[in-house]
């Protein structure tokens, strides 16, 4: 089936990832999201460390370890993480980012445009805070 929208699987493990690190108390492993998620243990590891990388978690190796925030969750939106794992979420003059046009006017009405930028303003007004 088509859709207009699709998120990747990355992106999807890290937003919820971050919820449920920002919802625990001392941190929580790849293992304890993979069950209350479902994705991948070694997905979800791959994912994290970027996060890591990136400076948005701190993780402790060990049988008692696991990832927990580097920064107040207030201060951390869901584009923070979104751009985190795919890059700057940007818009161009072609949404299909097409060089040459031989129309007059967009014949997509600069409709992926519109929505990159409503997805881009949902994913900032929503901090971890939210969700916590």
């Amino acid at each position: 089936m088509s859709k207009i929208f699709a998120l990747s699987e990355a992106a999807s493990i890290a937003i919820h990832s971050m919820v449920l690190i920002a919802k625990s108390e001392n941190g929580i492993n790849a293992v304890k999201i993979a069950e209350t998620t479902g994705f991948s243990k070694n997905h979800i590891a791959k994912v994290l460390q970027r996060l890591v990388k990136n400076s948005m978690l701190k993780s402790v190796r060990g049988p008692s370890g696991g990832f927990s925030l580097k920064k107040d969750p207030a201060l951390i939106s869901l584009l923070d993480i979104y751009e985190s794992i795919e890059g700057s979420l940007e818009m161009g003059d072609c949404p299909l980012s097409y060089d040459v046009c031989g129309f007059d006017k967009c014949v997509m009405g600069n409709v992926v445009n519109k929505l990159t930028a409503e997805f881009k303003k949902f994913l900032q007004e929503q901090t971890l805070r939210s969700y916590i």
